[in-house]
């Protein structure tokens, strides 16, 4: 169990992973991404989560570099867009990713949505750049089980990570277990229901250890195995979604806040979006 901010998970090629994050999604490029790159880390924070689609890789590379922290104690994440699904459209959209982000390789290379009748193919590109060394680490962002066993019947590698909206209105347990059964780490984005988080059970069970809301839900999140990036641009912010390693929650509450569950989606459902 996560203690700490400097902690990581184990993933499945070995590779370590922080537990908790910074997601930049809609932060706007130049000095709003990089003012918010820069106080996560002073703050401690050592994983970055950036992706084309967001607009912002040439801010988190230069916050990077203003940060004084060796490359190596970094952990960066990218994803390639729907629009540059497909073998050689993803390996030329790798490279435009890494010279905004000027980075020599990347911790973590993503499929951001599967691409009916692309993903397999973004997928193979995606393999070729882990076996030439020039991503770490490899996964996949918005897949259902039946796109990872698509995966699985089809490609060589094994996702590293599924990144998928996850909180506790959105549970999916069924597929949680079944990244917890393949060797896959499950990641959320949006876990603090994009500012959704007046539910009474949260509120009281922040009350009992002197927590916000969405610091009960980001340890919800690590108890339960599952990586984290909230977004924010505001410093206070960023610390006080560090600041979730000094308690932990009991059997009892994780099942209260699990059983917040309604399936709801504050972001498209993978099966039905518009690619």
């Amino acid at each position: 169990m996560a203690t700490h901010l400097a902690d990581t998970t184990v993933l499945n090629n070995g590779i370590k992973m922080p537990w908790l994050g910074l997601g930049v999604w809609k932060v706007k490029e130049g000095d709003e991404v990089q003012h918010a790159i820069l106080s996560a880390i002073e703050t401690g924070y050592r994983a970055i989560d950036t992706a084309a689609v967001y607009g912002n890789e040439a801010g988190v590379g230069d916050a990077i570099r203003d940060s004084g922290i060796a490359r190596d104690q970094l952990f960066i994440t990218t994803k390639v867009w729907n629009s540059d699904q497909g073998y050689e459209t993803t390996l030329k959209a790798f490279d435009e990713s890494m010279k905004k982000l000027r980075l020599d390789y990347l911790d973590l290379y993503l499929v951001h949505w599967p691409v009916q009748g692309k993903y397999l193919d973004t997928w193979k590109a995606l393999e070729k750049l882990y076996r030439d060394g020039y991503v770490r680490a490899i996964g996949v962002s918005n897949f259902h089980v039946h796109h990872l066993e698509d995966l699985k019947q089809n490609s060589e590698i094994v996702p590293a990570v599924d990144q998928v909206e996850y909180h506790p209105l959105l549970t999916q347990k069924e597929l949680l277990a079944y990244c917890k059964e393949n060797g896959i780490q499950m990641e959320a984005w949006s876990p603090l229901m994009q500012g959704n988080l007046d539910q009474p059970v949260l509120v009281e069970i922040g009350q009992k250890y002197g927590k916000s809301p969405a610091q009960v839900i980001l340890r919800w999140d690590l108890q339960n195995g599952v990586v984290t990036i909230p977004k924010s641009v505001t410093p206070e912010r960023i610390r006080q979604n560090a600041d979730v390693f000094d308690f932990t929650l009991t059997a009892e509450e994780m099942e209260q806040i699990s059983r917040l569950n309604q399936n709801k989606r504050f972001g498209p459902d993978p099966d039905n979006f518009d690619f």
